[in-house]
C-alpha cells in the first residue's frame, strides 16, 4: 500500500478525501501543530470504512523529515493556511472578528504569543515585522501607535489591537479591515511560519519515493515566493540526476463550485509536481499517466484540484471574511517519477538536521 503524508492535518479534510483510494493496505501520516485538531483528524480517518493505518505526529511540519527518519512517502501535502476551527475560536486570538486574547499560536505549547510581541518588542522590530511579514504600507505609523498605546495600557486582546490599528489607518473602501495585514504579520512572526516553510521545502524531496508527489497550497505571496523558489531550483538542478517535474505550470485556483461550498478557499491556489530523473521525459509522467499508476494517484489528482481540497480543514491567511476578495493564494505541486539506473536516495536532498527553529 502507498503512504500519504499530510503535513498540516487540520481537521482531516484532505486525508479523508485520500483515504478511500488508499484503503486498508495504505498508510496515512498526520502532522499538525495543534494537538486538538490532530486528535480530531486521527479519529475522523480511523472512523472511515476500510480505513488506512493512521499515525499522528504532533509538531511543526519543518521537523517532519527527521521524525520520519528513513521512512519515505508516496504523497506529501502541505496546506499552508491555518485551520478554520482555529480562526473561529475566539480564544485562539487569530481573528479581529471575535474578541479574545491576543494569542495567535498555532501550537499552544509555544512560549511566545502575539501579545508578548506587541507589548515587549521595540518599535523598530515591530516595524520590521509589519513591513516584512504583512507587507503593510503603514507599518511605521502602526508600530509607533502600538508603542504609544502600550505605555498606557497593555494590548492583550484582538479587539484592542484592531482598534489601535484602525485609529491610525483609514479603511480603503474595498471592505478589507485596516488591521488585516497586522494580524497576518504577527501570526507569521509568532509561529515562525516562513522559516518553517523554507525548511520543509529544503528537505521534502528526500521524503518522497520515486514517482512520489508533492502538493502545496499557499494563501499569500510571501509563502508563494518561497515555494516558487524551491520548486524552480529543484526543476533545474545544477548537478545530479534528479529533477522536479512540475505537473501544474501555473497555480490552480478553486472553481465556482468549490467557492460556493467552501468560501474560505477563495484565496487558495494549488500546484502539483513530481520528482523525475533528467533522462525521463516529463510528458510520460503527466496527469494522463501510464496505466500502471495506482488508483490512489488519480484520487490524489482529484483531491488536489477539486472541491475536496481544504474542505472543513484549512482556511485563508487573512483573519477577516472580506480579505478573501483580494488576498492571493497559490498551490504548487511536484512529483518524483522512477529513477534511471544508478540513481538513488543519495541523489536527492539530504536530510541533515536543520538548525533549531528560532522562537521569540
Amino acid at each position: 500500500g502507498e503512504t500519504y503524508l499530510d503535513c498540516t492535518a487540520g481537521l482531516g479534510g484532505h486525508a479523508a478525501a485520500i483515504a478511500p483510494a488508499l484503503s486498508a493496505t495504505g498508510t496515512i501520516i498526520l502532522n499538525d501543530a495543534d494537538p486538538g485538531n490532530l486528535a480530531h483528524a486521527k479519529a475522523r480517518i480511523e472512523a472511515l470504512p476500510n480505513a488506512p493505518k493512521v499515525h499522528a505526529i504532533h509538531g511543526n511540519f519543518a521537523e517532519i523529515p527527521w521524525k520520519l527518519k528513513d521512512q519515505s512517502v508516496d504523497m506529501l501535502l502541505a496546506d499552508l493556511g491555518f485551520a478554520s476551527s482555529q480562526m473561529d475560536d475566539a480564544a485562539r486570538g487569530f481573528s479581529f472578528m471575535r474578541d479574545g486574547p491576543l494569542d495567535m499560536r498555532l501550537d499552544p505549547t509555544l512560549p511566545t504569543s502575539a501579545a508578548d510581541l506587541v507589548n515587549t518588542l521595540p518599535e523598530a522590530e515591530l516595524l520590521r515585522i509589519l513591513r516584512d511579514f504583512g507587507e503593510e504600507k503603514a507599518a511605521r505609523t502602526i508600530a509607533r501607535k502600538l508603542v504609544q498605546t502600550r505605555r498606557e495600557l497593555p494590548i492583550t486582546t484582538t479587539s484592542q489591537l484592531a482598534e489601535t490599528v484602525r485609529s491610525v489607518v483609514r479603511p480603503t473602501g474595498n471592505g478589507i479591515h485596516p488591521a488585516t495585514r497586522t494580524f497576518q504579520a504577527l501570526r507569521i512572526a509568532v509561529n515562525d511560519e516562513l522559516r518553517e516553510v523554507d525548511q520543509l521545502l529544503r528537505v521534502a524531496p528526500a521524503c518522497l519515493n520515486p514517482g512520489g508527489r508533492l502538493a502545496l497550497i499557499a494563501f499569500h505571496s510571501l509563502e508563494d515566493r518561497i515555494v516558487k523558489h524551491h520548486l524552480r531550483a529543484a526543476a533545474h538542478p545544477e548537478t545530479g540526476e534528479d529533477t522536479l517535474a512540475l505537473l501544474t505550470r501555473k497555480p490552480v485556483s478553486p472553481g465556482e463550485a468549490e467557492l460556493q461550498d467552501n468560501p474560505r478557499s477563495r484565496s487558495a491556489r494549488r500546484t502539483r509536481s513530481r520528482w523525475a530523473p533528467r533522462s525521463t521525459s516529463t510528458s510520460s509522467w503527466s496527469d494522463r499517466g501510464s496505466s500502471s499508476r495506482s488508483s490512489s494517484w488519480a484520487a490524489w489528482a482529484r483531491a488536489s484540484t477539486s472541491s475536496s481540497c481544504g474542505r472543513g480543514a484549512r482556511t485563508r491567511s487573512s483573519p477577516g471574511p472580506a480579505a478573501s476578495r483580494t488576498s492571493a493564494s497559490w498551490t504548487r505541486t511536484a512529483m518524483a517519477p522512477r529513477r534511471s539506473s544508478g540513481t538513488g536516495r543519495s541523489a536527492r536532498a539530504s536530510r541533515s538536521p536543520p538548525p533549531p527553529l528560532a522562537r521569540r
